[in-house]
């Protein structure tokens, strides 16, 4: 791997015998195919250009890859095809990114999950097409490896196939990585049935953390505002953080009784595709370090900030150089207003000297080249 991590958050906790694995995944890999510069949403029975376009690894490889560039050792389990976009993601993950895919298999003749993403108007509306991974060896482990943590989708899963959803067959390997002293944060995919049933939600019984977006959270509540679903969250879960996109994120800790709540930064978004995956890894991230909540959720915003200026979820997330530049351009402008500033002192104790180092990589309107 070229672009290795300057600065290893977890240093300072780091103790001999200690798992190898920092963060657990497991999910769908997607190929994402991104169109940006979009004026308006397509219109039925017209064809739109796009003046930009970019392809990368998506669905769980968002968060996978966010982790992996903030110097988290990231294990995933997933099922990749052995179509050409199988090899693609899988490459980019493995030797791009330096995942761990042991758990994960190839499936010959299972293609790959696609996604194509449209981003215009500040939002981005997706289309997905994919099967369930076929028997007769899930693409999940029955115990997954020990770790620091885990991240999990709770709810029903595949709801992208064109298969009846079934009940998310994660909460036997939450409840045993709990067990086994492995910090679980969980979130939640889009209820496209509409009944948006609590039930859904019952993992989060093992869970140290929920994070879903404000939109999920007060349709899982019944609530009006994102702070009043975040309190109804807490109720369920020792730390419920509740996303607000552009507007930031509001958090409750019930063990503590905090609360706590910071604004997004404000960025000329390209494409907000995987914003919300890259917020969790930041959060996680700080989480791990032992970073106070109100700088937790600092730092998963200024990821996801750094990650909608760029095309896709996975290849857009920022790695340590990218944090750096960000807060040495944030000090040194005169526009920069004085809560920010105060708001990311804490970066000022934890980024060292940045030495030379390859660019990260971006996504582009290709899969690869051919090489002369």
């Amino acid at each position: 791997m070229d672009d290795q991590p300057v600065l290893d958050p977890l240093g300072a906790v780091r103790a001999t015998g200690d798992p190898a694995t920092d963060v657990y995944l497991t999910g769908t890999v997607f190929l994402d195919i991104i169109f940006t510069g979009l004026d308006s949403a397509p219109v039925r029975g017209t064809e739109s250009w796009a003046r930009g376009m970019g392809s990368s690894p998506g669905g769980v490889a968002n968060m996978a890859t966010a982790l992996a560039r903030l110097g988290l050792h990231t294990t995933l389990a997933a099922a990749f095809g052995d179509d050409m976009y199988g090899d693609y993601c899988w490459d980019s993950l493995s030797a791009g990114e330096g995942i761990d895919l042991g758990p994960s298999r190839r499936i010959p003749g299972w293609h790959s999950p696609v996604t194509v993403s449209m981003a215009y108007e500040g939002e981005r509306t997706m289309v997905s097409h994919g099967h369930r991974a076929p028997p007769p060896e899930e693409a999940v482990p029955a115990c997954p490896p020990p770790a620091r943590a885990a991240v999990a989708s709770l709810g029903q899963r595949d709801r992208a196939s064109d298969e009846k959803p079934a009940p998310d067959p994660d909460r036997e390997w939450i409840a045993w990585a709990a067990a086994t002293g492995t910090k679980v944060f969980a979130d939640v995919g889009w209820d496209d049935t509409g009944r948006w049933d609590p039930a859904d939600l019952d993992g989060l019984a093992h869970c140290a953390a929920f994070l879903p977006n404000a939109a999920e959270a007060m349709r899982y509540t019944r609530t009006a505002t994102p702070a009043a679903a975040a309190r109804r969250l807490a109720e369920l879960v020792p730390l419920a953080v509740v996303t607000l996109g552009a507007e930031g994120a509001v958090a409750v800790d019930s063990g503590s009784g905090e609360t706590a709540e910071v604004p997004a930064l404000i960025v000329d978004a390209l494409d907000p595709t995987g914003a919300g995956d890259v917020f969790v890894a930041g959060f996680v991230t700080g989480t791990l370090a032992g970073w106070p909540l109100t700088d937790r959720l600092a730092f998963g915003s200024l990821c996801a900030a750094l990650s909608v200026q760029e095309f896709g979820g996975s290849l857009s997330a920022p790695g340590w150089i990218e944090v750096a530049a960000w807060w040495t351009r944030a000090k040194a402008a005169a526009g920069t207003p004085p809560e920010a500033l105060r708001r990311y002192a804490f970066l000022d104790d934890l980024i060292p000297p940045a030495p030379r180092r390859w660019p990260l990589p971006r996504a582009v309107p290709t899969i690869g080249f051919r090489r002369p």
